[in-house]
């Protein structure tokens, strides 16, 4: 039960990710948006007629940090799918295949995953600086948005950042050591015996 819980927020992590990352509204004006990999224009005075276009590579993005931005994401991503489908394997496993703990495999993975989305997000506001941006929002400057204002996108990667990166905390195992004593009750005097504990 509790693998299947941690695997479903795994997928559910990874989904919202793919989601934020392909959405062209991370900083939008009312004629123009733009995310990490695609961009948008409309019409001043239809919004609903846009024509939208991606990045095709690496080479097409405007900025050096910009691109940085990208390999990041795009990394916590790919860490963030392959933790899910780790928690996944971990979830539908029989009983008997694997040691069965209360917060899945590899709760590391996650974790990195989630430095390298934050990583990523810092980043991306310095190509606020770049021409292309300065263009679309006129008055941008490193980590000032000019007319821009901040998109649906942008906003749930960084939800999706901060849950990434609380959920491994939850899931660290704690270890307690507890000195104590072996119960063994007698069915025939019904009294407790107290026996030491032995090292094996």
């Amino acid at each position: 039960m509790v693998g299947s819980v941690w695997a479903a927020l795994g997928l559910t992590l990874t989904c919202i990710s793919a989601l934020s990352l392909v959405s062209p509204a991370w900083l939008q004006t009312p004629s123009f948006s733009f995310g990490i990999l695609t961009y948008c224009s409309s019409p001043q005075d239809d919004s609903w007629n846009q024509s939208c276009e991606t990045f095709g590579s690496l080479q097409d993005i405007p900025d050096f940090a910009w691109k940085v931005s990208v390999v990041m994401l795009l990394g916590g991503w790919l860490l963030l799918a392959f933790n899910a489908l780790l928690l996944l394997s971990w979830a539908l496993a029989p009983k008997g295949l694997c040691h069965r703990r209360g917060g899945g495999p590899m709760p590391g993975v996650q974790a990195a995953a989630a430095a390298s989305t934050i990583l990523g997000l810092l980043v991306f506001p310095i190509s606020l600086a770049s021409p292309f941006a300065k263009e679309a929002c006129e008055t941008s400057s490193l980590y000032y948005a000019g007319k821009c204002q901040l998109g649906w996108g942008y906003v749930t990667a960084i939800l999706n950042a901060v849950l990434s990166s609380l959920l491994p905390m939850m899931r660290w195992p704690q270890k307690t050591t507890v000195q104590g004593r072996v119960i063994v009750f007698s069915r025939d005097s019904e009294r407790i015996v107290l026996m030491p504990e032995m090292n094996t």
